[in-house]
């Protein structure tokens, strides 16, 4: 058996609660059955559920060891311990965070849910836009879950569409005819800096879920420059500010806004024009006169 030294670092802000800790072991390990863990039950079972020593072995730690945290006597145990303490007792995720805290760690990050359908709220934020706003609803890896006529009219149409097509990200790095049709030369560098750093934020939020991982992998291969970005490990969320659009070589001076949503990693993004300028008359005159509007969409 491996035996654990008494660990003396305590997460800041924390205190390990021994009492708590050890009755909330205590009550874990008696929910389960040998069954439960994959163990034989036996024959002269008195206590209700695992034994100790079970815990133990399935921790991979000394009887001992585990005994001392139960009786609230042993040393502040390891991440390393209560990571093989929360696998051992099946604990869910909000045991496993309990379990920390009490241990005076910080929880484990979890990836949040995510959702493939928009926010509500910014659904009816994008519906509510004038006809020369330009919006989008992406999720925290650049899918694209619902945008407003102009926003296809300008960006090209991406909600809707199945895997990779749907995602702006994927497209900007990989497509170079589609990121000068849209971006001139002297924003395009900026904007793969913003997109990877944005990038590399979600990943760490999300825990490296499987999700994320495998769209930084396709990434990676798909494109020697964003792999270049990725390697400096810059962070940071995408931030409003002036950007320059393309549409028809037509250059349209924007203000940019970031609005997150109360869905995990899903933000609305909006690009306006001074109002009654020069880029606003040329947003208000991209639908040639006589044909009908778009009709206006959202996709889960």
């Amino acid at each position: 058996m491996t035996r654990h030294p008494p660990e003396r670092h305590v997460s800041p802000g924390l205190r390990m609660d021994r009492p708590a800790l050890g009755d909330f072991l205590r009550r874990r390990r008696e929910t389960l059955t040998p069954a439960d863990v994959g163990l034989a039950a036996g024959r002269r079972r008195r206590t209700p559920g695992l034994r100790r020593e079970e815990v133990a072995q399935l921790s991979a730690m000394s009887a001992n060891y585990y005994e001392r945290l139960e009786q609230a006597r042993g040393p502040q145990p390891s991440v390393s311990v209560l990571s093989a303490l929360a696998r051992a007792l099946r604990l869910t995720g909000d045991e496993t965070g309990h379990l920390y805290t009490l241990a005076g760690h910080a929880p484990p990050r979890r990836p949040f849910p995510r959702s493939s359908a928009a926010d509500p709220s910014l659904l009816t934020a994008l519906q509510s836009l004038g006809p020369t706003t330009i919006g989008l609803i992406t999720d925290d890896l650049g899918a694209v879950l619902a945008q407003n006529p102009l926003s296809a009219l300008i960006h090209g149409s991406f909600a809707g569409r199945p895997g990779l097509d749907r995602n702006i990200v994927w497209r900007w790095f990989t497509d170079q005819a589609w990121r000068d049709s849209v971006a001139p030369p002297e924003e395009q560098e900026q904007t793969s800096q913003a997109y990877a750093a944005d990038l590399r934020l979600a990943v760490g939020t999300r825990a490296a879920d499987q999700a994320s991982a495998q769209f930084i992998g396709r990434l990676r291969a798909a494109s020697a420059s964003f792999t270049e970005l990725w390697e400096r490990h810059e962070v940071g969320l995408l931030r409003p500010g002036p950007k320059i659009v393309l549409h028809a070589r037509t250059r349209l001076e924007l203000r940019c806004a970031v609005l997150p949503g109360q869905e995990p990693g899903q933000r609305l993004v909006l690009f306006r024009a001074d109002p009654g300028g020069r880029t606003d008359r040329a947003l208000a005159a991209i639908r040639p006169a006589g044909r009908p509007a778009p009709q206006w969409r959202s996709w889960g």
